[in-house]
């Protein structure tokens, strides 16, 4: 497939120098993004206990997460056909305001519909970043930033609980979103000064059915996701019905997309075969990742004795081995030009460290769950951003944007469904080895071990996927410029 040349006709390339500069407020805005779920959670009881509605408290994270999930295809596809750095700024001030509102949130309901407005923004953050490096570096060149990236992602892992409760606690849980606006008005200045991009201006209209197909789409998804085995029984009307009508939305959205004069998500992409297998292996590794990261510290807490501080610690090997193994992978990338092997061995080693963590059990050393979630780490580091270089490389310029949105979404679904996957699984088993023994502390050590064990295989069994999916890649050459 022809690729459009990368930048603007005259334009020169930009010096490694000037891009490592503009990486510090993209990355600022992106560990914002990654950190807020997760200092938000940690400070969720203080707010409970000041503003009240317990049972409104699911909503405050949910509310967010659809409002991401839904418009981040949007923002995608606005930056393509726009000015991408505009789209981008607009984006991180309505994440801003959001923060500011939410912060200022008078009680429950409040805060639910200022979340809503937070997540609008969060949707254009990420994809954002990516889309701009994209702009700045060609695919060949941008594995040396590699290994940032994945830093900010392990940084937020295992910062965000800890930051959520020192602001929390000292602070107060106000300042778990008002955090978020000192360093983002910098980063918003920053990028505003420093960051210039060709100008380019679509005559085409944006599709706005589709945009209201696949948000409907979408948030019935993520909503069977979030409900099921939850709020409502899998099999119970509410559930079934959004899966119904989320499948005929999604239906309706491919097939407007083969019509639309500007489609959302255009049908051209999926015509190299690199791009599907990037959206699934994408899925799969938000299946592994937030699944893993949701009950690993339940493990560590309730069979192995560790304290809500430490079990984070406990998970630090996770984002060191991801990180470290993402800068290697980068620099190789770079060096050579060759990926594949690295969506192969990735997929292997999730593959492995999800069967090694389903065979802990309450004997396991805290030695062998540390190699096990480093193993795991190591398979994260490989496939992360190389999922994305690939994904760009395989779009033409005019769809950087959209490419980048369309797996950013997709690794979000994956999260939801793996959520729930494990999370249904986990429960099920919880439940029969709680009704088999006597309530006590050695019952409740060997039910989430045995609950984790039947939760895990469905990990192991996404990173077999991914191993057959990184098969079928075809590795073409990465594009200079």
């Amino acid at each position: 497939m022809a690729a459009a040349p990368r930048h603007a006709a005259g334009a020169p390339r930009t010096p490694a120098g000037r891009v490592r500069l503009l990486l510090a407020p993209l990355l600022l805005v992106m560990l914002l993004s990654q950190l807020d779920n997760m200092i938000v959670g940690t400070a969720m009881p203080t707010v409970v206990g000041e503003l009240g509605g317990r049972e409104h408290m699911a909503w405050v994270v949910t509310a967010y997460t659809l409002a991401t999930a839904a418009t981040t295809p949007v923002w995608g596809k606005l930056g393509d056909m726009y000015d991408r750095k505009g789209v981008f700024m607009t984006a991180v001030a309505i994440f801003l305001a959001g923060s500011a509102l939410c912060g200022a949130a008078q009680d429950m309901v409040q805060l639910i519909a200022f979340r809503s407005v937070q997540g609008l923004g969060a949707g254009g953050l990420i994809s954002g970043v990516v889309a701009i490096i994209g702009e700045l570096v060609p695919p060949r060149g941008q594995g040396r930033y590699q290994g940032l990236v994945a830093g900010v992602m392990g940084t937020a892992m295992i910062a965000g609980p800890l930051v959520g409760g020192a602001v929390t606690e000292h602070l107060g849980w106000r300042w778990a979103f008002y955090v978020n606006l000192p360093l983002g008005a910098l980063a918003l200045a920053l990028v505003g000064t420093l960051l210039h991009l060709p100008a380019r201006r679509s005559a085409a209209r944006a599709d706005y059915l589709g945009a209201v197909l696949l948000t409907a789409g979408v948030t019935a998804a993520v909503l069977v996701t979030s409900w099921g085995g939850t709020e409502y029984a899998w099999g119970s009307a509410t559930v079934l019905g959004l899966a119904a009508a989320g499948a005929v939305c999604l239906a309706a959205f491919a097939l407007r997309q083969t019509r639309a004069a500007e489609p959302l998500v255009p049908p051209r992409l999926f015509r190299d075969r690199n791009y599907p297998l990037m959206a699934l292996i994408g899925f799969l590794t938000g299946f592994v990742l937030f699944g893993a990261a949701l009950f690993l510290p339940f493990y560590q807490q309730a069979v192995q004795g560790a304290s809500a501080t430490a079990s984070g610690l406990l998970l630090l090997p996770m984002p060191l081995a991801m990180t470290a193994v993402g800068v290697v992978a980068g620099r190789v990338i770079t060096a050579t030009g060759h990926y594949k092997v690295f969506l192969v061995t990735g997929g292997a080693l999730l593959l492995v460290g999800m069967s090694m963590l389903s065979r802990m059990g309450t004997g396991t050393s805290r030695l062998e769950a540390a190699l096990c979630v480093t193993v795991l780490g190591a398979g994260l580091g490989c496939l992360l951003q190389t999922v994305m270089l690939v994904s760009q490389n395989s779009a033409e310029q005019r769809d950087i944007g959209v490419a980048s949105a369309g797996v950013t979404l997709f690794r979000m679904l994956g999260s939801s469904v793996g959520v729930a996957v494990m999370g249904g699984l986990f429960n099920d088993r919880v439940r029969e080895v709680t009704a088999a023994h006597l309530p006590s502390r050695a019952a409740h050590r060997l039910a989430t071990a045995e609950g984790l064990q039947a939760a895990f295989p469905a990990g192991a069994a996404a990173g077999a996927v991914m191993l057959v999916a990184g098969l079928l890649v075809k590795e073409v050459a990465l594009r200079r410029s």
